[in-house]
């Protein structure tokens, strides 16, 4: 620091800024943003619902708030909103598991291995456009109307992502990276472990979000079907009885507890493949 930028050893203060660039600053704030788009989206919801735009069936956010916390309180169905939540959340982490567990390794397999690519790719792009809610007859056939046939309609869901990602993670891979790794000397074993896996790792875990999301959704066509608890059921239930507010509120759970996984997926991804964060 120069000698005019001390004085007696106490270095210069910074000059106040003017209320214009304070402003600047302020809307410059990614936290002051996510606050204004949320008050905004709040706003605009309420001036609908008075206004009644979509007539009497869409609830102020106050409306809504208060139908949580009576479900918080007051079992619905001998259920609190909590009992609910564990529910669904348990059949979504369960499914979201197996599909994992399954679909990763054969995405990897594929992307591995043009003879294993052959012989599954036709059958997996015969069922990848078939919606998960097209399997809810023969699950229940199969399985009946308990845990499994609802377990089993998620897994068909959740595990088309988690395939899909893991094969183009694998074929997608610069092979600028792999005469790289040759050029060094690197054998076969290193230029999977250390080229072909840290360059997949970002878009298998990209497949996992996905695939979570896609079990949220196929959760609740699941449980639209011969449940008696759930986040499914409460919207079914709030439609039943023409509670718009009981359906925005189970939609609203659904979205903060999908976001709340998908952090800890963003954060598990941050630990398992750091070099992601420090090429963005």
């Amino acid at each position: 620091m120069s000698n005019e930028a001390l004085v007696n050893n106490s270095p210069v203060t910074e000059k106040p800024r003017t209320f214009g660039e304070f402003i600047s600053a302020l809307f410059k704030n990614v936290y002051v943003l996510y606050a204004i788009s949320i008050i905004s989206f709040l706003l605009i919801w309420d001036v609908l619902s008075v206004m009644q735009v979509l007539g009497r069936f869409l609830p102020r956010p106050v409306e809504v708030l208060y139908q949580l916390y009576d479900m918080l309180l007051n079992p619905l169905a001998g259920k609190t909103l909590m009992m609910h939540l564990w529910f669904s959340l348990r059949r979504v982490l369960i499914a979201f598991a197996i599909a994992v567990v399954i679909g990763v390794p054969i995405g990897l397999a594929m992307g591995f291995s043009p003879y294993f690519n052959a012989f599954v790719k036709p059958v997996f792009d015969l069922f990848k456009p078939m919606p998960p809610i097209a399997w809810i007859s023969l699950a229940i056939l199969w399985f009946g109307i308990g845990e499994m046939s609802k377990i089993f309609i998620i897994i068909i869901g959740a595990v088309v992502p988690c395939i899909i990602n893991s094969y183009n993670g694998i074929r997608l891979v610069d092979p600028e990276m792999y005469d790289c790794i040759r050029m060094l000397g690197g054998n076969k074993r290193q230029e999977v472990i250390e080229v072909t896996f840290p360059a997949a790792f970002p878009a298998i875990f990209a497949g996992i979000q996905i695939s979570l999301s896609m079990a949220w959704t196929t959760v609740l066509a699941a449980e639209l079907v011969g449940a008696r608890e759930g986040m499914g059921f409460i919207i079914i239930t709030g439609m039943n009885q023409s509670k718009p507010a009981m359906i925005i509120s189970g939609m609203v759970v659904i979205a903060l507890t999908a976001w709340a996984i998908s952090m800890l997926v963003t954060h598990a991804e941050r630990w398992v493949c750091p070099w992601k964060t420090k090429l963005e």
